[in-house]
């Protein structure tokens, strides 16, 4: 709703003629919180209801967090713009220890992210991995009631929320490589809408869109899904893009790595070169693998 509204906010200022509502909605994925998304079927499900919204003349254009959308589209939506991008990293947050390395032995770390999971138990396999499910209000309380050591969620969540004070430490991204998409805004619209596409064009972020395009490529062409713990993350730096990305098993013992770089314009042709190179370093047996433990 923070987004929608901070998108909301946006349109008006440049556009004080049209009127903008916010039609609020509840996702299967806000509904079912006592399974990981893995389980359930992933990130399809904080979207599609959206999506039915706008099919049925409801809804203009909806407005995600990046890393919540499928990587292959539904046809007939398009995203019509790419905002620009909040804190990439993952926030560690607890009322006890200051960062990971502090945590005892057999410490409950609480997370509903496959990746986040694989690269902490990787570097700290004494610590145990607990799902955590919920928005961010209900994460913190449970935090705070004791059911876990620390937990780890996205700082951008929390930064937008107003709730920055809550983060301990930041993950750097050699540590903990962000999800594909983490900390950017994705709207979508039906695909055709060019009168939309155009309204929304100053709300686009050219260097954002390319790096999500890269990271959104790679997972695309490693079928990157819930189910699957991989990241990806894309920056720009001195007008050259470097994409950094990693598949692993759940429980961080295999861990395939590589990185990419190259213009910014051939964003989607990196995003798929550093996916092929996983490949070859053996992505494609774990995520065989993990395909059959199903």
């Amino acid at each position: 709703m923070w987004q929608a509204h901070h998108i909301r906010q946006q349109l008006q200022a440049l556009y004080p003629q049209i009127e903008i509502k916010i039609l609020g909605m509840t996702t299967t994925g806000d509904q079912i919180l006592d399974k990981t998304l893995s389980k359930i079927g992933g990130k399809g499900l904080f979207v599609k209801e959206l999506e039915q919204a706008m099919q049925e003349g409801r809804a203009d254009i909806a407005v995600h967090s990046l890393k919540d959308v499928p990587m292959v589209m539904p046809e007939g939506f398009i995203l019509a713009a790419i905002g620009e991008r909040e804190d990439p990293r993952d926030a560690f947050v607890s009322n006890q220890f200051k960062k990971l390395e502090e945590l005892p032995p057999g410490s409950v770390v609480g997370t509903s992210s496959l990746r986040r999971q694989c690269q902490i138990q990787a570097r700290f396999p004494a610590l145990k991995i607990e799902s955590l499910r919920g928005n961010v209000q209900t994460r913190l309380r449970k935090l705070d009631e004791g059911q876990y050591a620390a937990i780890i969620l996205a700082a951008a969540g929390l930064k937008r929320l107003g709730l920055g004070e809550r983060i301990t430490s930041l993950l750097p991204t050699e540590q903990s490589l962000p999800a594909v998409g983490q900390g950017a805004i994705g709207i979508e619209c039906r695909a055709g809408r060019d009168d939309l596409v155009a309204l929304l064009a100053p709300l686009n972020h050219p260097d954002t869109a390319a790096c999500v395009t890269a990271e959104r490529a790679m997972s695309r062409a490693l079928a990157g899904s819930c189910q699957v713990p991989l990241g990806g993350f894309a920056e720009i730096s001195d007008g050259v893009l470097r994409l950094r990305g990693f598949v692993s098993s759940v429980d961080g013992v295999r861990v395939v790595r590589s990185e990419v770089s190259g213009k910014p314009e051939e964003a989607e042709q990196i995003g798929k070169e550093l996916a092929q190179r996983l490949i070859g370093m053996g992505a494609d047996k774990i995520l065989a693998e993990l395909e059959q433990q199903g």
